[in-house]
C-alpha cells in the first residue's frame, strides 16, 4: 500500500495536482505475494530497502526555523557546489555522516559484480540528499541536491519559497512568475511543474494525508 498525489479541476477547468494524497496499491501474483518488494522484478523497479525508514510521525519544521540557503542555478545550493566529492559534501555540511547511502553495481542482474557506484547520500540533520554522478577519474561528483520538504533548508527563487509549501500554492506562484517573465514551463510525468532552463525539479513530501513541496537542484548537464 502507498499514496499518490490527488488531482482535481482548476477554476479554468484543467487538471492540476492537489495538496491531499490518496491511497495506491500494488497487486501481485502468488509467486510474489510473500514479499513483493524484495522479489524481482518489483525490487528492481522500486527497492524499498534503499529508502529511509519513516519513524511513524510527520514532523514539519516551521519556515521561521529553517536555515536559508542561497541557490545559484547550475552552480551551487547553499554550501554545496556542484562537482564536489562526497568527502567535500560531508565537510561542507559540518562533517555530518550520511544517515543512508544509495548506489548500484553496473548491472542489476549481477548485483555484486564490478564496482559499486555511489548515487546518493542522505543527510538527516541538514535535511538534504546529495545526488552524484561519476567523472572520468572514477570519483563520484555532486550533480544534484534535494532539500527535504518536511525538514530541509528554505531556498527562494525570485522571492518564491520552494520548500515546505503546499503544492497548489507553489504551482500557482511558479506559473504566475513564468507568465510574467515569459519563461517556459516543464512538467514531469507525475505533473510536477518547473521552470525551464534552471534544472529545478519541484516534488512533494508526504505529511499524513496531505503534502508539502520539496525541491531538487541539478547541475547543467544533469537530465531532469
Amino acid at each position: 500500500m502507498g499514496t499518490a498525489q490527488d488531482w482535481g479541476r482548476s477554476s479554468e477547468g484543467y487538471l492540476q495536482r492537489q495538496d491531499a494524497l490518496v491511497t495506491s496499491a500494488l497487486f501481485v501474483g502468488p509467486e510474489l505475494a510473500n514479499d513483493p518488494y524484495a522479489t524481482a522484478p518489483v525490487m528492481h523497479w522500486r527497492d524499498v530497502r534503499e529508502l529511509g525508514k519513516n519513524p511513524g510521525v510527520w514532523p514539519v519544521t516551521p519556515d521561521c526555523d529553517r536555515r536559508r540557503w542561497e541557490w545559484v542555478p547550475l552552480e551551487r545550493v547553499g554550501p554545496l557546489r556542484f562537482g564536489m566529492s562526497p568527502l567535500q559534501v560531508a565537510a561542507a555540511l559540518d562533517g555530518e555522516i550520511p544517515a543512508g547511502r544509495i548506489g548500484a553495481f553496473p548491472h542489476w542482474c549481477f548485483r555484486k559484480d564490478g564496482q559499486w557506484n555511489l548515487s546518493e547520500d542522505r543527510f538527516e540533520k541538514a535535511g538534504v540528499s546529495a545526488h552524484y554522478w561519476r567523472y572520468l577519474d572514477g570519483v563520484p561528483r555532486l550533480g544534484g541536491v534535494t532539500a527535504y520538504g518536511r525538514t530541509g533548508p528554505q531556498v527562494l527563487y525570485a522571492g518564491i519559497p520552494l520548500v515546505g509549501v503546499t503544492p497548489t500554492v507553489l504551482d500557482a506562484a511558479v506559473i504566475q512568475h513564468a507568465e510574467k517573465h515569459d519563461m517556459g514551463l516543464r512538467f514531469s510525468p507525475s505533473g510536477e511543474v518547473g521552470l525551464d532552463g534552471l534544472n529545478l525539479s519541484l516534488s512533494v513530501a508526504r505529511v499524513g494525508d496531505t503534502s508539502v513541496s520539496e525541491a531538487s537542484f541539478y547541475t547543467e548537464h544533469w537530465e531532469v
